[in-house]
């Protein structure tokens, strides 16, 4: 055999596409070439894979070797080509024993990805969940490491295996030693609140119905209050009450988290994540990028929160980064050689103080603090809340009870399941066409927004927001249509725009 076929999986964005792995053995001065666009980490996987095959008992062949990453066009990244290299190599140089034509049949049925140790021990990769659906529609089995067995557990449908060391798998070609197929799993159920409840959180009960209209329709929230007001453990809190994960929102956060230096646990399989980046992250950072793409704090927040504290503290660069993810879910990274994709459908809550005090002051100084948010970015924030000062005597115990997370997670669901049964999306995602079908005002109700408009010097953004509210506040408390009660409430979460001068 002169060339042999290994298939194999890259990482691209949370996508995996099929890499072919083709060896080449020919004569010539000792030496092994890699062509197709390899990365700094796959090309030094020449040493590593000699030093495997060595120690693993078999012989590296004193010839020239050609190892193609086909298609080339696709950058690879990462150790991940490691394990089908090595096979490709021993499969070329005829050093795996049995029926050539049966081993054809089995390397056509099956895909692999590891990372070797110089000692042929199979190391873990990012993105194996991913790697995981992908042999899935192709109809392939998948072999990874131990460490990604976790992972490739959870979908559905695919025959998996765990590969310890080079040789287990060298054995399973050649028929000698079948690898154990991996069992699917359910991943246990978790619980949303995660031992913080919303009934920890004293007094505040307009930023409690603020938080639950939040979770029920998906928007966005700013909090504007002093030290000490609750910021911080309101937000905390949101994912706690929000509507559980379906399969696909759990299988697509997943998916991000292997791709990302996070890595998949199992036991965080359809929570809803909870991210909170320091006012010090870079543009980087937060919105995903590097030479080798990676997903940010954003796309790391996908179906989750993403909660930034002290918000006029971040760089104002980085804060303008979130405008189109906000508004479309996505984030996408351009660079030379390839462009990448990332989930961003992430819902921001952000805390601020009034003044660099911390307390309310009514000084240029506290209004240049405050103008650090661009207009354009606060459009996109649909509830803006002031919180006052907690009262000394709701620390008090004896008090009346707090909602529980459980409790305000009911009412949230059932007002979701309202948004779903009409129009298959949260409040939140309505374009405006579908916006003005299940959100009409009444004649007096349209006026009294027109005059807020002109008031406050709402966008048109800001007004298709508003409504937003008002169909979710309606939503929430059981009502068919939005009435004046409902829009008063929603324009009571914008009275913060009077601060800004929207562009």
């Amino acid at each position: 055999m002169t060339i042999a076929k290994v298939f194999s999986r890259a990482q691209a964005g949370i996508d995996a596409p099929l890499i072919t792995v083709e060896a080449h053995v020919a004569n010539g001065l000792p030496s092994i070439t890699l062509v197709g666009l390899p990365e700094t980490v796959v090309r030094e996987s020449r040493d590593r894979v000699r030093a495997a095959i060595l120690s693993s008992g078999f012989e590296f062949p004193p010839r020239r070797l050609t190892i193609n990453l086909a298609p080339a066009d696709l950058p690879k990244e990462g150790a991940r080509f490691d394990l089908p290299i090595a096979l490709a190599i021993l499969l070329v140089t005829g050093q795996i024993p049995g029926d050539p034509a049966e081993q054809a049949h089995r390397l056509a049925a099956m895909e692999c990805v590891g990372e070797l140790s110089l000692d042929g021990g199979v190391c873990g990769v990012r993105g194996a969940l991913s790697a995981a659906l992908g042999a899935q529609s192709a109809g392939r089995a998948l072999f990874v490491p131990p460490a990604n067995a976790e992972e490739a557990t959870v979908v559905r449908g695919v025959q998996a295996a765990a590969v310890p060391h080079l040789r287990a798998l060298v054995a399973h070609v050649a028929g000698q030693r079948a690898l154990p197929w991996l069992t699917a799993v359910t991943p246990p159920a978790v619980d949303p609140a995660a031992g913080i409840d919303l009934a920890d959180v004293r007094g505040q009960p307009r930023a409690k119905r603020a938080l639950a209209l939040v979770a029920a329709g998906a928007h966005n929230l700013l909090l504007i209050g002093p030290p000490g007001a609750g910021k911080s453990m309101l937000a905390q809190r949101l994912p706690g009450i929000l509507p559980p994960m379906t399969e696909a929102e759990a299988m697509e956060s997943a998916r991000i988290a292997s791709a990302s230096s996070l890595g998949f646990t199992a036991a965080d399989f359809g929570r809803r994540r909870f991210r909170h980046p320091h006012h010090s992250a870079s543009a980087v950072a937060l919105i995903g990028g590097g030479s080798t793409p990676r997903p940010g704090e954003i796309s790391l927040a996908h179906h989750g929160v993403l909660f930034l504290d002290e918000l006029p503290e971040f760089d104002r660069r980085v804060l303008e980064a979130l405008r189109e993810p906000l508004e479309n879910g996505v984030i996408t990274i351009s660079r030379a050689a390839q462009q990448v994709e990332f989930p961003a459908r992430f819902q921001l809550v952000a805390a601020m103080n009034p003044s660099p005090q911390g307390e309310e002051v009514h000084s240029l100084a506290a209004q240049r603090y405050r103008a650090r948010i661009s207009g354009p970015l606060l459009d996109r924030i649909d509830i803006q809340l002031e919180l006052p000062r907690v009262a000394a005597a709701d620390l008090q115990p004896g008090g009346a009870a707090e909602p529980s997370s459980s409790e305000v997670r009911a009412q949230v669901a059932a007002a979701r399941a309202v948004m779903l049964a009409r129009q298959a999306k949260s409040n939140a995602a309505l374009l405006p066409a579908e916006l003005a079908a299940v959100a009409p005002l009444a004649p007096r109700d349209a006026a009294l927004l027109h005059q807020a408009m002109d008031k406050l010097r709402l966008s048109a953004r800001a007004h298709d927001r508003i409504l937003k509210v008002a169909r979710t506040i309606a939503d929430f408390d059981g009502k068919a249509a939005i009435d004046t009660a409902a829009l008063t409430e929603a324009l009571g979460y914008r009275a913060l725009d009077r601060l800004f001068s929207p562009s």
